[in-house]
């Protein structure tokens, strides 16, 4: 058979298939009954060419009933999409893929919510004042509670309720009905999880959360409050969890459970619950009809059995929206040979300084080594007599490889980010660049961006230059070995004396910083030891801080802000930069009260008077207290975002938490995209680079910065991820009795942080036995007032009763609460230890990344205790 007429017959398709549109048709029907001719077309053309029996027959699929009609009157064989795939053979779950229909707004028969206004109605409220749009964000920690961002709102606006939350599900941007005044509350203190079995359609009591009204409406915890009156845009992904089966026997409707607190659960239909009951799955939302306790979805795939390491991760990975799939043979064929070497042309533009005495200085392990730094002194001096120095930070050359607008640059930007798991790496760039031709390695020639200061004794900058530079670092060194060579007085070798220079500078740098207002933040961070097998965690690590980690973090710093003074002049309306918005002050009213029940009145008032207050509420005995204060200061500030200089005014371009007017990120260009760009941009003002369009438009800057900005922050939610899903592989066998410190207390519970673990977690406390005082925010039970900042002793283990839900508990050891409190054994009583930690170093350069160093002083009984609890 020749295939000349199939092919002849296909061309005159759209001649022979072409629909008019009737005058007063409506555009859908047009479509609609073009599609009709078409199908009859194929039928009409298998049958003239005697096909019909090697062919099967043309079914018109459509889940318009109106649509299905018409064609039966044609005599064109159709059915519903799900009508057909319930019909087919030999494929298994293929019916539970099915979209669930989504029932029209408008169907009010038994109505759980009240309806969306349509789009017009959304459109003409907002221009009218009426109403607002915002980013619906849900509470991790209470079910029925949520807020509004809405522009204009210092403070984001209260959503209480199955009504006030209206089926709006995380991420959405929603259409919001603000209250007056007189009826805005205070945001629920009570811990509320979804956790009943399926209670079919019908909405819970909500008296007690609703009945949080403030009796002062001076009070600062008054919080805007309003309704959901309509979905602007929908921002629904595919879900991983596990799936809740029905207690029905034959059911085939289950409640699926999210991963994500934030997320409701959802009803989906499956025939494969015996299956699925143990794997972890993904899950997409379909529909929210008004009658449906829960939002309806459908079955995607399986990613892997419940508690499955890699499935875990997988889930981790998803959940957090991290790009992790293999780099594309489009983005590996932008790559060079493994064993490329600096050409000899490329040399000769740029400043040779391979004979300079450079080293890195790094985390033990590292191999994406960003950064090297040099010193030497100078032969003159300053007009005052100072010494002067040199100083050089070298930054890897990562867009000599990265070039605009490739494969391999689209997926760097994708990415944004290196996202740090506890057993793996995911790469913004390959590893042949990440690992090897990026990498600034001892001993081997690399391109790299270099900033180089004169900088005199009391570490005042001189003179400021940039230039591309190739060096050859001298050593790849770990804090410890720097330290180490700083410390050994017999060692006078060039890399000691240039470590010397670095350390003693980087110390006045510091003090400068500090007394200038900088803050010193904290955020718990553990590491742990990891069976070179298995890499299952099998015990936790803590991590010595040394002089030589701020040396390193002063140093890039310092090069972040020379580099964003310069590009700012340079670029005014296209730099990417970096900004730490200053927190409105309620945003402290619950911890500076916390803080004065411990006899501390902090001052929040600026950034300067806070790090001050902060450096001052110290109590001996308590070594850990001040670290916890920090903690909870942290948590009070917003994060820290990238911009385009042309969006914001000069002010706005102010960092809080590092005191400085302006900033931005130049250092780790092999891990961040931001720095790529930054890259680019101060390569253009030296010469070294030409522009093009996109780098300089403001607008695609400030798009590019959403992205940024939202896989910077992703790329920490999975890290913290990562962190609890190995403390609960840590928890598998082992049972912990730990110091806690009392993060926040609620109505109904204390959120507790275990120090060694970095762990968070609610330590439930029934009504019955105490009395919540709402005004101070303590809990009293008989003689036992429990208060923010308070001491515990806590059990930890892990609940496994139930394998779709193992999870750790706590549960109070001391003090002791007769018929609460849990009774040790001998065994146990011996391993009640108390807190014995010390702050060793805060890394201060952003509240959203920063971390507490902590370091425990293990003694006798806490060394057996850890033998015991590996036997258990």
């Amino acid at each position: 058979m020749t295939v000349e007429r199939p092919i002849e017959a296909i061309e005159a398709l759209p001649k022979d298939t072409y629909v008019e549109r009737l005058p007063g048709e409506k555009q859908n029907d047009r479509n609609d009954r073009a599609i009709r001719k078409a199908v009859a077309w194929y039928s009409s053309h298998l049958s003239i060419e005697n096909r019909a029996n090697d062919f099967p027959q043309i079914v018109l699929l459509t889940d318009d009933e109106n649509n299905r009609k018409l064609a039966q009157e044609e005599g064109i064989i159709c059915c519903s999409v799900k009508d057909y795939i319930e019909n087919v053979n030999g494929f298994v779950g293929l019916v539970d893929k099915l979209s669930k229909n989504i029932a029209p707004e408008s169907c009010s028969k038994d109505a759980l919510y009240p309806a969306y206004l349509t789009p017009s109605q959304i459109h003409a409220g907002i221009r009218a004042g009426k109403l607002y749009q915002g980013t619906f964000r849900a509470s991790r920690d209470n079910f029925m509670e949520a807020f509004a961002v809405v522009s204009g709102y210092e403070k984001p606006i209260l959503l209480q309720g199955h009504i006030g939350i209206n089926r709006a599900v995380d991420g959405d941007v929603v259409a919001v009905e603000i209250f007056p005044p007189e009826e805005w509350r205070k945001p629920s203190d009570i811990v509320l999880e979804d956790k009943t079995d399926d209670p079919g359609d019908l909405l819970e009591e909500e008296t007690v959360l609703l009945s949080n009204k403030p009796l002062d409406s001076s009070d600062d915890d008054i919080t805007p409050t309003g309704k959901i009156v309509g979905i602007i845009r929908r921002k629904w992904r595919q879900y991983c969890g596990i799936l809740q089966p029905s207690k029905l026997a034959g059911a085939v409707r289950h409640l699926f459970v999210p991963a994500e607190k934030r997320i409701p659960r959802v009803r989906i239909e499956t025939r494969q619950s015996d299956i699925l009951a143990f794997q972890r799955i993904l899950v997409a939302l379909d529909s929210w009809p008004r009658n449906s306790r829960y939002p309806l979805g459908h079955f995607v795939r399986a990613l892997g059995p419940i508690g499955n390491k890699a499935a875990e991760n997988e889930v981790l990975l998803l959940e957090h929206d991290i790009p992790h799939a293999r780099f594309s043979e489009a983005v590996l064929s932008c790559l060079p040979l493994s064993d490329w070497i600096i050409p000899q042309k490329e040399i000769n533009k740029r400043v040779d300084l391979r004979s300079i005495c450079i080293c890195s200085v790094d985390p033990p392990g590292c191999t994406d080594i960003d950064d090297a730094l040099h010193a030497s002194p100078l032969l003159d001096k300053t007009k005052d007599g100072l010494k002067k120095f040199e100083v050089g930070v070298h930054i890897a050359d990562v867009t000599y490889f990265v070039r605009p607008n490739t494969a391999l640059d689209k997926e760097a930007a994708l990415r944004s980010t290196t996202v740090y798991l506890v057993d793996k790496r995911i790469d913004m760039v390959p590893d042949l660049l990440s690992s090897n031709l990026c990498s600034l390695r001892g001993g081997e020639e690399r391109l790299a961006f270099s900033c180089i200061w004169q900088i005199d004794e009391n570490a005042n900058v001189i003179s400021t230059k940039f230039h591309k530079s190739v060096i050859k670092s001298r050593a790849a060194m770990t804090y410890e070995e720097a330290q180490i060579a700083i410390d050994t007085e017999y060692r006078n070798d060039e890399i000691a004396s240039s470590l010397r220079i670095l350390n003693m500078l980087a110390k006045k740098l510091k003090k400068k910083r500090l007394d200038n207002g900088a803050l010193v933040l904290a955020s718990p961070e553990i590491r742990f030891q990891v069976d070179s097998e298995t890499h299952d965690p099998i015990e936790v690590q803590t991590k010595a801080v040394r002089d030589t980690n701020s040396m390193v973090e002063e140093f890039m710093l310092l090069a972040n802000v020379s580099v964003a003074q310069h590009l700012a002049v340079e670029f005014p309306q296209c730099a990417l930069l970096r900004r730490h918005p200053s927190p409105p002050p309620d945003y402290f009213t619950t911890f500076l009260k916390a803080a004065k029940q411990q006899g501390f009145e902090l001052d929040a008032s600026t950034n300067a008077s806070l790090s001050k207050s902060l450096d001052a509420a110290v109590i001996p005995d308590r070594p850990y207290f001040n670290t916890l204060l920090r903690i909870m200061a942290t948590r009070c500030m917003q994060q820290a975002v990238y911009f385009s200089s042309g969006t914001k005014s000069q002010e706005e371009f102010y960092h809080y938490g590092l005191a400085c007017p302006i900033y931005t990120h130049f250092t780790s260009p092999i891990r961040r995209y931001a720095d790529v760009i930054v890259h680019r941009l101060l390569a253009a003002t030296i010469g070294a680079d030409s522009t093009y369009a996109e780098l300089l438009d403001s607008k695609t800057t400030d798009s590019l910065c959403e992205n940024l900005n939202y896989r910077h922050r992703q790329a920490q939610y999975a890290a913290r991820a990562s962190v609890a899903l190995n403390t609960h592989i840590l928890f598998k066998n082992r049972v912990e009795i730990e110091s806690a410190v009392v993060l926040a207390v609620k109505r109904n519970a204390l959120q507790v942080l275990i120090p060694k673990y970095g762990l968070e977690g609610p330590l439930y406390l029934p009504a019955e036995k105490f009395i919540y005082n709402e005004e101070e925010h303590f809990q009293i039970c008989g003689d036992v007032i429990l208060k923010t900042f308070d001491e515990l002793i806590i059990r930890l283990s892990l609940d496994s009763s139930n394998l779709q839900h193992r999870k750790l508990v706590f549960q109070l050891v001391k003090p002791y609460i007769p018929d609460f409190s849990y009774n040790l054994d001998e065994d146990e009583k011996s391993d009640v230890i108390q807190m014995d930690v010390e702050l060793i170093e805060v890394k201060a350069e952003e509240p959203s990344g920063s971390v507490a160093q902590i370091k425990r002083k293990d003694n006798t009984q806490t060394k057996s205790r850890k033998k015991r609890s590996k036997k258990k």
